[in-house]
C-alpha cells in the first residue's frame, strides 16, 4: 500500500507514552492501526443508523449483540495476533 506522510497535531504526553510503548519506529503503524479502527467503528455507526431508520426504530438487544460481535470481528482482523492495547468501549444500547 502507498504511504504519504501527513502532519498531525497530539497531545504531548498521549503521544510520548506511545512512542515508549511501541518505539520510535512502530509509532506510525500504532497510529495507522488507531485510525483504521475508528474508521471501521464510524461505518458501523452508519450502518446502526441506517438500519434503525430503515427499521423505524431502535435495533433489539439481539440486533445490538449482533452488532457488537461484527465490531469484535472487525477489532480482531485490525489486530492481527501480535497487536495489544486498549480498544474503545463496547456499543451501548
Amino acid at each position: 500500500m502507498a504511504t504519504k506522510k501527513y502532519t498531525v497535531t497530539l497531545p504531548e504526553e498521549l503521544a510520548e507514552e506511545i512512542r515508549r510503548e511501541v518505539g520510535s519506529g512502530g509509532f506510525s503503524a500504532y497510529v495507522t492501526k488507531a485510525i483504521e479502527r475508528q474508521h471501521e467503528r464510524d461505518r458501523l455507526g452508519e450502518l446502526v443508523a441506517w438500519m434503525q431508520e430503515e427499521s423505524g426504530g431502535p435495533l433489539t438487544p439481539e440486533e445490538w449483540a449482533a452488532a457488537e460481535a461484527e465490531l469484535s470481528d472487525v477489532e480482531r482482523q485490525l489486530d492481527g495476533p501480535a497487536a495489544s492495547g486498549p480498544h474503545g468501549p463496547p456499543l451501548a444500547g
